[in-house]
């Protein structure tokens, strides 16, 4: 089989800090913020590189989502921690980080018939009525893989990018000792 081919497009991961955050004084002093409190009880601020968006609530949790590496969240970390000094808060306790989810796509190289599929795989839901792709959860590693019929997929529920590589390397095993997916003849 070919090569491994994927892409992390998203990583989500918490950060905690141990102080309140007045979010007023940072909606205040940035003007990239967005903030309305009456719809919701947290601000968001968007950062252009490394590209992030995240989700600030005023008890020092916040959500960071969008971006494309795992090792870019401490980056993005420092930059939110300096933002908030830099609005005059004081923050006392370091950053607890935790990667929640990697998301990636990418392609098995090969067409893949997801009615057997559905048949043969334990835990597989493929309704093609609602939805084109067939839903598997993989449980070791856990994680969710969207397989549609030219190949392509999504995986979902990664904590890091080398559960990524070893969900994948075991689906294509799968696959292939089920014999839905057959490798490639150049």
């Amino acid at each position: 089989m070919a090569k491994d081919s994927y892409k992390v497009v998203n990583v989500v991961a918490s950060v905690t800090i141990d102080d309140e955050i007045d979010l007023y004084r940072i909606a205040r002093k940035y003007k990239d913020i967005e903030w309305n409190p009456e719809r919701f009880p947290g601000l968001i601020m968007r950062l252009i590189k490394p590209k992030a968006c995240i989700l600030m609530f005023h008890t020092g949790k916040m959500v960071v989502t969008g971006l494309s590496r795992e090792k870019d969240i401490d980056e993005v970390t420092k930059s939110i921690v300096e933002k908030i000094k830099n609005a005059g808060i004081a923050i006392k306790s370091e950053p607890k980080i935790k990667i929640q989810n990697v998301v990636a796509s990418g392609d098995l190289g090969s067409e893949i018939n997801l009615d057997l599929a559905s048949i043969l795989l334990k835990r597989a839901i493929y309704e093609p009525e609602v939805f084109p792709g067939l839903i598997f959860r993989m449980t070791e590693p856990k994680v969710a893989f969207l397989i549609f019929s030219t190949g392509r997929i999504v995986i979902a529920g990664a904590k890091t990018e080398d559960i990524i590589k070893d969900g994948i390397k075991k689906l294509k095993e799968q696959l292939k000792e089920l014999d839905i997916i057959k490798e490639k003849v150049s």
